[in-house]
């Protein structure tokens, strides 16, 4: 099936027990079998079959199955959160005096997790810019990941993916990209080269703020070196599935970081919807962000503006739109609270992909323990406001920014 909604309504999807359209909730904590062979047999990974919710659940596996079919990949793993995913497709194979080399602009929470990972002995290092040459004058012998935004949250800043692809290939090192502000609907990193893909599902994926999550998902291509993976040695028999079992045998399953199959449910209830939602929310982003352009002494950030230094490469790389979130800058911390306050449709909400439009003050927020220096590699500045634009009608969204901006315009 070739349509997107047609494959996302279809691909991917069972048949349910008695007749059911949607899959079950299993709300069970574990599974009974019929012989201790059987269960002997699923724990040495020689059967298919499930034992215990920590590990796998039924419903857990129907949302894994669904997003593997959209990015078009190989296998997935659905986690606790967005936050979960990433570490865990990336500590799956890193060690300690182990290098990731990272874009700038990533999500506040993305580079505090990294400060982290300092504990371990592992050494994040960020490009200057998200160009391919920047990537590559940072990749050392030691450097095992890759890791990029497709777009970055709150920068916007958008990774040429298949370029960066190739430089870490070049050097046989994975490209994990964090597709979550695109979603499949936009982009599926996979396609142009990226090895594993992130969402947190918590947000557009589901739709509606009513379950946290997050999936990575493995194209089942890439060739890991045993000498310099050497944690994955005992998995490569395994062949494509290598860096999927070592995660679920070790890492995934011994710190407990599972999807709960009510959430599972949740999302895959949203994810029928995400096709529609997603034209939407584009489609409004890029009305307000032209209309919003319009006012003076206010600087709008979209990547669908010719005036976004990234416009080309979205262009390049998207079809369906430029994402759902803008940025805009209106010259002091203080009109910056004042326009939020004054706004009367956006929940002020530190969440993005809701189908309400939401606002938050990024400095004072989701960046408000980053370091000066890396508040402004986030693109983060104090008179900064970031909208995650809804599908509410556009008329009155562009109403009510209009009144907002216009009541603080003399003070």
């Amino acid at each position: 099936m070739s349509g997107f909604n047609t494959s996302l309504l279809h691909d991917g999807v069972d048949d349910y027990p008695n007749g059911a359209t949607l899959v079950p909730i299993y709300q069970s904590s574990a599974f009974k079998h019929e012989s201790a062979e059987e269960l002997e047999r699923i724990f040495d990974n020689k059967a298919m079959g499930f034992s215990y919710t920590r590990i796998n659940n039924p419903t857990i596996e129907a949302f894994e199955k669904r997003i593997t079919k959209l990015e078009k990949g190989f296998s997935s793993v659905a986690c606790s959160s967005g936050m979960a995913a990433i570490f865990n497709s990336i500590a799956n194979i890193v060690r300690q005096g182990d290098e990731v080399v990272a874009s700038c602009g990533l999500y506040g929470g993305t580079v505090e997790l990294f400060e982290d990972l300092e504990s371990f002995g592992i050494t994040v290092k960020y490009v200057a810019d998200n160009k391919p040459e920047c990537f590559e004058e940072l990749i050392t012998d030691k450097t095992r990941v890759v890791f990029a935004e497709t777009i970055g949250n709150p920068k916007l800043d958008v990774t040429d993916i298949k370029a960066v692809a190739d430089v870490a290939h070049a050097h046989g090192i994975p490209l994990i990209v964090d597709n979550t502000v695109s979603t499949p609907y936009l982009i599926q990193p996979i396609t142009l080269g990226a090895d594993v893909v992130v969402n947190s599902s918590s947000k557009y994926i589901n739709g509606s703020s009513d379950a946290i999550s997050g999936i990575l998902t493995f194209n089942g291509k890439f060739k890991f070196d045993k000498e310099k993976y050497p944690g994955l040695k005992p998995y490569l028999k395994f062949g494509p599935m290598a860096y999927i079992i070592k995660l679920r045998n070790g890492l995934f399953r011994n710190t407990g970081g599972c999807l709960s199959p009510q959430n599972a449910f949740l999302n895959n209830l949203g994810l029928e919807t995400l096709g529609l939602r997603m034209e939407r929310h584009c489609s409004n982003a890029y009305g307000l962000a032209r209309y919003l352009d319009t006012f003076e002494g206010i600087t709008v950030n979209y990547p669908g503006l010719e005036s976004s230094p990234y416009h080309e490469v979205a262009d390049k790389q998207f079809t369906k739109g430029y994402g759902a979130i803008i940025t805009f800058r209106v010259g002091s911390k203080e009109r910056a609270f004042k326009i939020i306050n004054a706004l009367k449709i956006p929940n002020i909400v530190s969440n993005i992909g809701d189908t309400k439009t939401l606002v938050i003050h990024p400095a004072s927020t989701i960046a408000l323990h980053l370091s000066g220096k890396d508040k402004e590699a986030s693109g983060v500045y104090d008179d900064l406001i970031r909208v995650s634009v809804g599908i509410e009608d556009i008329d009155d969204l562009k109403e009510d920014f209009s009144a907002a901006l216009e009541s603080t315009d003399n003070e």
